[in-house]
């Protein structure tokens, strides 16, 4: 009766392992899918900030164009009444001495 006892603990015993080996395979992927399932939230969090940076970029594109067109019309407009007003315009000094 004995022997059958420890042979039937022995044939067990290979079983329990199989058992907790898979058990710990079971958690490290189960620790892996976590991870991966961190890293694919944190790249769709990054991508969703890029595209909002991007989308900033380029409004602020936008109107640096809108203000540097603007600044030239202003130039201009200064320029041409600068142009008419007798304050401004340049004194030739050769005219003036002959």
């Amino acid at each position: 009766y004995r022997s059958r006892k420890r042979s039937a603990k022995l044939e067990g015993a290979p079983a329990a392992m199989m058992n907790a080996d898979m058990d710990a395979v079971e958690a490290e992927n189960q620790v892996e899918l976590e991870e991966k399932t961190r890293l694919i939230n944190q790249v769709l969090e990054l991508q969703h900030t890029l595209e909002d940076l991007s989308a900033r970029v380029d409004a602020v594109k936008e109107e640096n164009l809108k203000l540097k067109s603007e600044n030239q019309v202003l130039g201009q407009y200064i320029e041409n009444l600068m142009s008419a007003s007798s304050v401004f315009q340049t004194t030739d000094t050769k005219s003036k001495r002959k």
